[in-house]
C-alpha cells in the first residue's frame, strides 16, 4: 500500500507562510531565468502587448459558458481545499477556479492579467483531500511565478516554428530558443511541485499525487518506496542507448516525467529545503526588488552541476570521464544558465518585432486576433 508515514497527521494544523515570496519555491535554474526575465527593460510590457493580440476575456467566457465555477455553494469541498492551499501559501486574492468535464487528470492556470485555475472533473472525483490541496497549490504556484506571462512566448513560438518550418535557418533560431524554453518550463514544473507541497505540508500526499498522476489510480496496489526505485531506476539503468531514448523523450516535451519529479521532491525534503520555509527561513515578497540577476543565476549554474555530479545515467558518466572529472564538465553545463540571458534578449526581440507587424495588421484591417496562445497549462494529465 502507499505509505503516509513522513506526512503529518490529518489533523496537524498547516503554517502559514506570511509574505512568503515564489523564490522560496522556485527551481535554481526557474527562479535565474525568471529574474533575468524580469530584469530585461519592457519586457513585460512586449509580452503583454502579444498577449493583447489574444482575447483572454474569451478564454474566461468559454468557462464560465460550459464549466462550474467554484464557490462555498459548488464544489464546496474543493473550494474549502483550495482556501486552506492559498492560506498556506499567504494569497491575498484567490483567482477564479473552474471545473471541467474530463476523465483526465489535468489541471492548468490560464491568463496574463488576470490569470484563472481549471481542474478536470477527474480531479475532484480521484484526488482526496490532500492530494487535491497539493495541485491546488501546484496551480496557485505558478500563478503566484508569474509562469503564466513567459509560457506566452513558449506558446507563440511554437506555432511559429511550425509556421517557419520551410525556412531552415529561421527555423533553426527559433528551434534553439525553444530549446531553451523547454528546459526552463520543465523545471518551472519542478517549482510549481514544490509550491504544492508547502501548500499541503504534506509530503506523502505530494507523492502520492505524482503516482496517481503517473497511473496509480488504485493506491491500495502501489508502494510509494517502490515508486522512488522506479525513479533511481530512470536515472541510472540500462546504457547509453537507454540514454539517447531518454533524451529523445524529453527534449522537446513541456514536462518532467513523472518519476523525475517524485525524486526531485524527495530530494528537496531530504536536503532540508522544505523544513527550512516551513520553520520560516524564506525570502519575503518585500523583498523581490532586491532579487540579484547574477547571483540568481550562478545559483541556476551551480543547479546544474550539481545535477550533473550527482547523475547515474550511463551518457552523463561518459562526458564526466571524458571531461576528466564531475568539476570540469559541471562548469561546462553551468555555463549554459549563463547565457540564459542571451535566449531571452532574442526572444524579446522576436517578441517585439511580432507584435510590431501584428499592430500594423490590426490597423489595417480593423481587427485583432483570438485564437487563444496564451494558455498556460501545468500539464497535470500525466499523460
Amino acid at each position: 500500500m502507499a505509505r503516509d508515514d513522513d506526512g503529518p497527521a490529518p489533523t496537524r494544523r498547516r503554517v502559514a507562510l506570511t509574505g512568503i515570496s515564489s523564490r522560496a519555491w522556485e527551481h535554481p535554474a526557474d527562479r535565474g531565468a525568471l529574474t533575468a526575465l524580469r530584469e530585461l527593460r519592457g519586457f513585460d510590457d512586449v509580452v503583454r502587448a502579444f498577449f493583447g493580440m489574444w482575447n483572454e476575456r474569451g478564454f474566461r467566457l468559454s468557462y464560465l459558458a460550459a464549466a462550474i465555477r467554484v464557490d462555498h455553494r459548488q464544489y464546496p469541498r474543493v473550494h474549502q481545499r483550495f482556501v486552506e492551499a492559498a492560506t498556506a501559501l499567504d494569497v491575498p486574492e484567490l483567482p477564479e477556479l473552474y471545473v471541467t468535464q474530463s476523465p483526465w487528470l489535468d489541471a492548468e492556470s490560464i491568463g496574463l492579467e488576470r490569470p484563472f485555475i481549471v481542474l478536470s472533473t477527474a480531479c475532484v472525483q480521484q484526488l482526496d483531500d490532500d492530494e487535491l490541496r497539493a495541485l491546488l497549490g501546484h496551480e496557485l504556484g505558478h500563478v503566484r511565478s508569474g509562469h503564466a506571462v513567459y509560457k506566452t512566448i513558449l506558446s507563440i513560438l511554437t506555432r511559429w516554428a511550425a509556421n517557419l518550418s520551410w525556412l531552415p535557418v529561421g527555423a533553426m533560431a527559433l528551434r534553439a530558443i525553444m530549446a531553451a524554453m523547454l528546459e526552463w518550463w520543465r523545471k518551472a514544473e519542478l517549482s510549481a511541485d514544490r509550491a504544492g507541497l508547502l501548500a499541503g505540508q504534506d509530503p506523502a500526499a505530494s507523492l502520492r499525487l505524482l503516482m496517481k498522476l503517473a497511473g496509480g489510480g488504485d493506491l491500495s496496489q502501489i508502494d510509494t518506496a517502490a515508486f522512488l526505485e522506479q525513479a533511481a531506476e530512470y536515472d541510472g539503468g540500462g546504457d547509453l542507448r537507454d540514454s539517447l531514448h531518454k533524451i529523445r523523450m524529453t527534449a522537446w516535451s513541456r514536462y518532467p516525467v513523472p518519476v523525475a519529479r517524485a525524486a526531485d521532491l524527495r530530494r528537496w525534503i531530504d536536503d532540508g529545503g522544505y523544513g527550512r520555509v516551513l520553520g520560516g527561513d524564506y525570502p519575503r515578497r518585500d523583498d523581490d526588488g532586491a532579487a540579484s540577476a547574477s547571483e540568481e543565476i550562478k545559483a541556476a549554474a551551480d543547479s546544474y552541476r550539481e545535477s550533473f555530479g550527482r547523475s547515474q545515467d550511463p551518457l552523463v558518466g561518459l562526458l564526466r570521464r571524458l571531461g576528466d572529472g564531475a568539476t570540469d564538465l559541471g562548469e561546462w553545463v553551468g555555463g549554459h544558465a549563463g547565457r540564459a540571458r542571451a535566449w531571452m534578449g532574442a526572444a524579446q526581440e522576436a517578441a517585439a518585432r511580432a507584435a510590431g507587424e501584428a499592430a500594423a495588421r490590426a490597423r489595417r484591417t480593423g481587427t485583432g486576433g483570438g485564437d487563444g496562445a496564451g494558455r498556460e497549462g501545468s500539464g497535470d494529465g500525466g499523460r
